[in-house]
C-alpha cells in the first residue's frame, strides 16, 4: 500500500512539475503577462 501512495505522489509532483514549465501566458516564461515599453521620443519643432 505505501508503495501505491508514494507512486501517486510522485507521479503527482512530476505532473505538477510539467504543468507548471509548459503552461505560461508570456513568449519567455518570466511569469506574468509581457506589457509593451512605451519610450520616449524627443521631436524638434523648430529647426
Amino acid at each position: 500500500m505505501a508503495e501505491i501512495i508514494l507512486f501517486t505522489g510522485v507521479l503527482a509532483l512530476f505532473g505538477l512539475a510539467f504543468w507548471l514549465t509548459t503552461v505560461s501566458d508570456d513568449d519567455n516564461g518570466g511569469g506574468g503577462l509581457m506589457q509593451p515599453v512605451l519610450v520616449p521620443v524627443r521631436v524638434r519643432r523648430s529647426r
